[in-house]
């Protein structure tokens, strides 16, 4: 495949997460094309599992969706130095109130690479501990817990009740690492 070119690219938006750019590009028969831009500063989410084989999902609103989801917990990037195993950690605690002693890596992703360059990974969280939640935004403070068993996420997931591109990913690939 013939290489792309990044030329340059202006800034449109800037946000408190994302910011909105216009990038130029030359193609590889010499075409000039603009390209909208979303960048974002990435994210974790953790498929939290107990010892009795349930997974702890959120049911939380979305401002974009303008609905009430069901998720795995998740979060930005946004703290310079962390990793993404603190990150997934930091993120846990503050929603559920669980810390993994273990944390398995299941997969990196990027949510739409069509338009964002937002990269996610997803972690299966194991050896759970109950920690102090800190719910930060009015979403989480409203938001509320519950334990699924994993083995019931998969006619969940084909049902419709789950949508979430992440909590799919997640559920998925757990499912798999159990044999489920």
């Amino acid at each position: 495949m013939a290489d792309f070119r990044k030329e340059s690219e202006s800034l449109l938006y800037e946000g408190r997460v994302i910011s909105v750019a216009e990038g130029h590009f030359v193609a590889p028969g010499g075409e000039r094309v603009e390209r909208e831009i979303v960048h974002h500063p990435g994210a974790v989410s953790v498929v939290p599992l107990l010892d009795d084989q349930s997974v702890v999902l959120i049911r939380q609103y979305r401002a974009a969706l303008d609905r009430v989801i069901l998720e795995i917990p998740a979060g930005k990037r946004d703290v310079a130095g962390e990793s993404a195993e603190m990150t997934a950690n930091r993120e846990l605690a503050e929603e559920v109130g669980l810390h993994a002693r273990r944390l398995t890596k299941l997969a990196e992703f990027f949510n739409s690479a069509g338009f964002s360059d937002e990269h996610s990974t997803v972690f299966l969280g194991t050896d759970l501990e109950v920690v102090p939640s800190d719910l930060q935004g009015v979403e989480e403070q409203h938001m509320t817990i519950e334990h699924v068993q994993l083995t019931a996420t998969r006619e969940m997931i084909e049902r419709g009740e789950i949508t979430d591109a992440k909590t799919i990913i997640g559920l998925l690939l757990a499912l798999d690492q159990r044999g489920s």
